[in-house]
């Protein structure tokens, strides 16, 4: 997996691997990335509360909105990285 864990604005509880800071959730060193979660998790990711998280070969995910840009495929209310 080519992705790395970045900060995400906070939710409710931080996902698995993420500490509280202000307003944010952020990664610690083994934390996966993750995205606000909008329905079903992607093919390839798991919920974590308020959140989706990577699993191991996920595929990098971005919110849907209408068509997916070229060279990524719809997966529920997300697009994924071919």
């Amino acid at each position: 997996m080519t992705m790395t864990a970045s900060p995400i604005p906070k939710n409710g509880p931080c996902p698995t691997g993420y500490n509280t800071s202000g307003e944010m959730c952020v990664p610690g060193s083994n934390a996966r990335p993750a995205i606000a979660k909008n329905g079903m998790c992607p093919l390839g990711w798991s919920p974590s509360g308020n959140y989706c998280v990577a699993n191991r070969n996920a595929k990098e995910a971005i919110p849907k909105s209408g068509m997916c840009p070229l060279g990524w495929s719809p997966s529920g209310n997300y697009c994924l990285k071919n």
